[in-house]
């Protein structure tokens, strides 16, 4: 606003040598051309000193001399040229800034949609499985007063189990891999690589997420540490168990602690994470995180 009262003085403060030099119609149409892009609703905003000195130029242009005219009006061709190529590229920058922005939560809100959609889905054959194990037990006693009729039960009880038990865990997969793009989102950092046990989904960092000799994060490290943190976030009804190994100069219950004090300060309840000592760490482990539901 400053910058356009200052470009309105100037207009003002010109205007006895302007309409002095009306007959001259390069200066007639320079001033055309700022009051065009001052006024122009998308550009009129932008490259306020650009204009000012594109203004002062011409002002100067309609003083000069004829011995200095032509350079008078090369300078001030180039300053009006240059303020509108400034204001311009300003328009196009802010553009192009709002324009990320929408795309980055429109990709944040469709990663969260799509989180949703799999935790229900999750729920949804959590009770149906329940529900399947409830009457499978029901047929197992009906079936205890003849053997083979209860061999044939178990046969097919381990079938629809297995069939069960498979898309139960594909369809918690597709719910971490969500969580996961969620988080890389939200944090801006990669996860760690992970693998699926019975124990839940286990992340595994090396020795190069801690400073060398010691139990502090390195920058890598820290970069996992507020990935993870953004993971637990995106899955608030599990807990997390942080493993630390260690080596001769740094004990695995300080990596541990290390690593679970960081997904603290990131954000995450204390009470949802559990650190523990391990075994010797190699290089390319030095603490798990066993993420379980």
């Amino acid at each position: 606003m400053r910058s356009r009262s200052l470009v309105l003085f100037m207009l003002l403060a010109t205007a006895p040598v302007l309409t002095a030099a009306a007959e001259r119609p390069e200066v007639i149409a320079l001033n055309q051309r700022l009051a065009t892009l001052q006024s122009d609703p998308q550009l009129g905003e932008f490259a306020a000193y650009e204009k000012l000195r594109a203004q002062q130029s011409v002002a100067a242009l309609a003083k000069a001399r004829s011995r200095d005219r032509e350079s008078a009006q090369i300078l001030a061709d180039r300053r009006v040229e240059i303020a509108e190529t400034t204001a311009r590229a300003e328009s196009a920058r802010r553009q192009s800034q709002r324009l990320d922005r929408t795309r980055s939560e429109l990709l944040l809100e469709a990663s969260r949609r799509e989180a949703m959609r799999a935790r229900q889905e999750v729920e949804r054959l959590r009770v149906q499985t329940q529900i399947q194990a409830e009457e499978a037990e029901r047929m197992r006693l009906a079936a205890e007063t003849e053997a083979l009729a209860r061999q044939d039960f178990e046969d097919a009880l381990t079938s629809v189990t297995g069939k069960q038990t498979q898309r139960l865990t594909a369809a918690r997969e597709k719910e971490a891999q969500l969580a996961r793009q969620e988080a890389e989102l939200m944090s801006g950092a990669k996860l760690p690589a992970s693998r699926f046990n019975d124990r839940g989904e286990v992340f595994s960092l090396g020795s190069a997420a801690f400073e060398s000799g010691q139990a502090q994060l390195s920058s890598s490290g820290t970069s996992s540490a507020a990935a993870l943190a953004a993971y637990l976030q995106a899955k608030p009804k599990a807990s997390a168990t942080v493993q630390g190994y260690g080596d001769k100069q740094t004990p695995g219950q300080r990596r541990a602690d290390a690593l679970r004090d960081a997904l603290v300060e990131a954000g995450v309840a204390r009470n949802r994470l559990k650190s523990v000592a391990k075994g010797d760490g190699t290089q390319s482990r030095a603490v798990e995180v066993i993420v379980s539901q």
